[in-house]
């Protein structure tokens, strides 16, 4: 049985962790057995079951990229309020 990564296991909801963690019995259970023909299938059950996960990680990057890009903007804006009013003081 291959599991997911623990980002995305962070991202499962109660409950499909809970069915997660259960397939994943079941799937050690079947290669204990030497069922290898139906460890794949549990295996795809298991692959369908976090892409929803996989889905709302790759949001919560997307949104990181966007709050850091908002927060270099902001920051640059600053670095120039900031030079324009050095600018005008060395003026006076």
């Amino acid at each position: 049985m291959r599991h997911c990564s623990v980002q995305v296991r962070g991202r499962l909801t109660r409950s499909e962790l809970e069915r997660y963690n259960a397939l994943i019995e079941v799937g050690h259970y079947l290669e204990e057995q030497k069922r290898y023909d139906l460890v794949a299938v549990v295996q795809k059950e298991i692959d369908v079951l976090i892409l929803p996960a996989i889905e709302r990680l790759k949001e919560r990057s997307r949104q990181r990229d966007r709050d850091t890009e908002e927060y270099l903007r902001r920051k640059a804006e600053m670095e120039a309020e900031m030079k324009r009013i050095q600018d005008e003081e060395e003026e006076d």
